[in-house]
């Protein structure tokens, strides 16, 4: 997945023999989905493995966001972007319930497409490249539509929002971040390994919660069996939320 770029052929067809996948490998490129890119990924893969629970699965992200950068566009919403995104890469190994592997299991997902809010974030496409599209009001989205979300997924599995012990979260800005606390009601430690890849890397867009995730396992050891939620929003504008048990 990216959005970043375009290559054909695709980026996985490139590097499939060069890491050493199988020629009938199944490949599925993915564009257009921005930072909701690595939750969403990981959420497909784990409903292609519903059906076939003996296979095996990698998402790889990659963002080449400096390759956007627009020099003679003075807008706030290019200097802003230029300050908060990055490059970077990010892959993860999805495999199905017939094969016991370690790692977070998951359970669920939810995908949310807000109506009436296209034009929030995404590019323009012009004689120069990728022109970032990127509203002031995300935050207020984020404020309005993503608490009943969480809580819609929660309660079909009959968790509560203090019932997860982990949250795994797209580094989506600071403006981003503390709208999701003040939604969720979070405490002040929730996010912190993801304001702590913020302020490391920025924003790789789809790439980012998969650093986040790389980093939650390596600092925190979530509690074995505990609930935790993977989240992140982007253009659409829209959100993906996705369900573990670690």
């Amino acid at each position: 997945t990216t959005v970043t770029g375009l290559a054909v052929p695709s980026i996985e067809a490139r590097i499939a023999s060069v890491v050493g996948l199988r020629p009938d490998v199944k490949r599925v490129p993915l564009f257009g989905l921005g930072c909701l890119a690595g939750a969403a990924g990981l959420a497909r893969l784990h409903d292609f493995m519903l059906g076939w629970p003996d296979a095996v699965g990698i998402l790889l992200s990659v963002e080449l966001c400096s390759l956007t950068l627009q020099r003679d566009d003075p807008s706030m919403a290019n200097l802003v972007a230029s300050g908060l995104f990055g490059d970077g890469a990010a892959a993860a190994v999805v495999v199905g319930a017939h094969r016991s592997e370690p790692g977070p299991e998951i359970i669920a997902s939810r995908s949310h497409l807000y109506p009436d809010t296209g034009r929030a974030m995404g590019w323009d496409f012009g004689a120069g490249g990728l022109k970032v599209v990127l509203g002031a009001e995300v935050p207020d989205l984020v404020t309005m539509y993503l608490a009943d979300d969480v809580k819609g997924l929660l309660t079909d599995h009959r968790l509560h929002v203090g019932d997860i012990e982990t949250w795994v979260a797209h580094p989506g800005g600071p403006k981003v971040l503390r709208a999701i606390e003040r939604a969720l009601q979070l405490p002040a430690d929730a996010l912190a390994v993801t304001w702590r890849s913020l302020a490391a890397i920025g924003n790789l867009s789809s790439a980012s919660v998969l650093h986040v995730l790389r980093d939650t396992l390596d600092e925190r050891t979530p509690r074995s069996g505990s609930p935790g939620l993977m989240l992140a929003m982007g253009p659409g504008f829209c959100a993906e939320l996705v369900l573990l048990r670690w």
